[in-house]
C-alpha cells in the first residue's frame, strides 16, 4: 500500500466507521500510543500529537453519533446534502464504471469516498491517475471544505475537530500531488 492509499484508508475509516467498530481497534491503538506518526507519510506531527492527546475513547462514540448518525445529526457526511456536490447516483455510476464493489448504501459518504480513493489507488493501472483526479475534483473537493468546517464547528470532542484539520491538510497535500503527477504525465 502506498502513501496516498494509506492516508485515504486511515482518514476514510475514522469518518466512515463508528468508533466502537472492532476494525478500528488497531488504528486507535496506534493513535493512543503516539505511534501513528511513524506510519504517516505527511509532515503533520503537531496535528497527530494533538489527535493522540484528544483521544478519549469514552467520548468518541457519543460525539460521532451526535455529529454523523440519524435524523438529529449535526453534520451530514453525505455529499448529496451539500450544494454543488454531485448526486449520489453520479458517484455510484463513477465507482461502478471503475469496477469497485459497492453495497446498497449511499456511496457519497465523506469517509466512503476516501476509502474509494484508496481502493482506486490500489487497483489502478500503472501511472493511471485520471480516476483519482476525477474522484477528488468531481465528487469530493466541491463540498469537503464545508463538511470539514461543520465538523470543526459542531464536534464536542477535540478529537473530531483535530481529525477535520488533519483531513483538510492531507486532502490538500494529496490533491497537490495528484495535480503534479497529472502535469508530469501530460
Amino acid at each position: 500500500m502506498n502513501d496516498f492509499s494509506l492516508v485515504c484508508r486511515i482518514l476514510g475509516s475514522l469518518f466512515y466507521r463508528q468508533p466502537q467498530d472492532a476494525l478500528l481497534e488497531p488504528l486507535f491503538a496506534l493513535i493512543s500510543q503516539g505511534k501513528l506518526e511513524q506510519h504517516w507519510p505527511l509532515e503533520q506531527g503537531e496535528l497527530l500529537a494533538r489527535l493522540q492527546q484528544e483521544y478519549q475513547p469514552e467520548a468518541l462514540s457519543a460525539d460521532y453519533n451526535a455529529l454523523f448518525v440519524g435524523e438529529e445529526r449535526s453534520v451530514s457526511p453525505y455529499g448529496s446534502d451539500y450544494e454543488g456536490a454531485a448526486p449520489e447516483a453520479g458517484v455510484r455510476a463513477f465507482l461502478q464504471q471503475r469496477g469497485m464493489p459497492l453495497g446498497d448504501g449511499p456511496t457519497d459518504h465523506f469517509g466512503g469516498l476516501l476509502l474509494a480513493a484508496s481502493w482506486l489507488e490500489d487497483h489502478a493501472a500503472e501511472d493511471e491517475i485520471a480516476a483519482q483526479l476525477a474522484l477528488f475534483n468531481d465528487y469530493l473537493l466541491p463540498w469537503c471544505g464545508r463538511f470539514l468546517g461543520k465538523v470543526e464547528a459542531h464536534a464536542a470532542s477535540g478529537f473530531y475537530r483535530t481529525l477535520a484539520q488533519l483531513s483538510r491538510e492531507a486532502l490538500q497535500a494529496m490533491w497537490d500531488e495528484l495535480s503534479e503527477e497529472d502535469e508530469t504525465e501530460a
